[in-house]
Formats: structure tokens, C-alpha cells, sequence
């Protein structure tokens, strides 16, 4: 029993634990937990795991008609159909063309509104 309280006297006559050091690391650690982990939402948003329509289904507009009727113009697997929605019915009507680069539509924009 004497020897471990000397043991005990010995660490006590020590002084106090330096807290300093020790809030540092964990304010450290948590700061690279927190990059981990914006760096990770990152990549997965810019990944096709979050991205709407990555099963090959896209929503590219809606136009509502009335109550509870509307069409909508849908990408599917890279073909873009003209649906028409209605309380117990879809109903395809058109299949549209691919829609133009940007660059196309600017430049045939532009050569609409200047004569040649």
C-alpha cells in the first residue's frame, strides 16, 4: 500500500496536464473530419449516383394544361418523347428531335436576324 501511494504522491507533486496540446488535436481532427467528409459530398454529387435522371429518365419540362392535366417533354435513353398526362392516362404524343448543341442554336439564332 506505501509504495503506491509514493506513486500517487510522485504524479500528483507533477503539476496539472497541459489541456492546450490536447484541445489543438481534437479541434485538428475534427477539422479534417469535416473536410473528409465535404470532400466526399462532393465527388458523390459531381458522380452520376446523385445526379437526376441517372437511370437513362429525365424530366426536361412541364407545362400544366389545367387541372390535374399537363405535358411533359422526358429524355429516355437519349431519345426526348412529348408525354401528355391525364388523371388515368399517358399518352405518347411525339417523339421530338435531339435538342441542339448551344453553339448550333446561337449560331443559327444569329443567322436568322443578320441578311446574308
Amino acid at each position: 500500500m506505501i509504495p503506491f501511494l509514493i506513486a500517487q504522491a510522485g504524479m500528483v507533486g507533477s503539476g496539472t496536464p497541459d489541456l492546450v496540446p490536447s484541445l489543438w488535436r481534437v479541434v485538428g481532427g475534427l477539422a479534417v473530419v469535416l473536410a473528409l467528409l465535404a470532400g466526399l459530398a462532393w465527388v458523390l454529387r459531381r458522380s452520376s449516383l446523385l445526379k437526376r435522371g441517372a437511370g437513362g429518365f429525365s424530366v426536361e419540362s412541364a407545362l400544366q394544361l389545367g387541372e390535374r392535366r399537363s405535358l411533359v417533354v422526358v429524355t429516355i435513353e437519349g431519345r426526348r418523347l412529348l408525354l401528355g398526362l391525364a388523371p388515368n392516362c399517358v399518352a405518347l404524343v411525339t417523339e421530338l428531335g435531339a435538342r441542339p448543341a448551344f453553339e448550333a442554336a446561337v449560331t443559327q439564332a444569329l443567322s436568322k436576324e443578320l441578311p446574308s
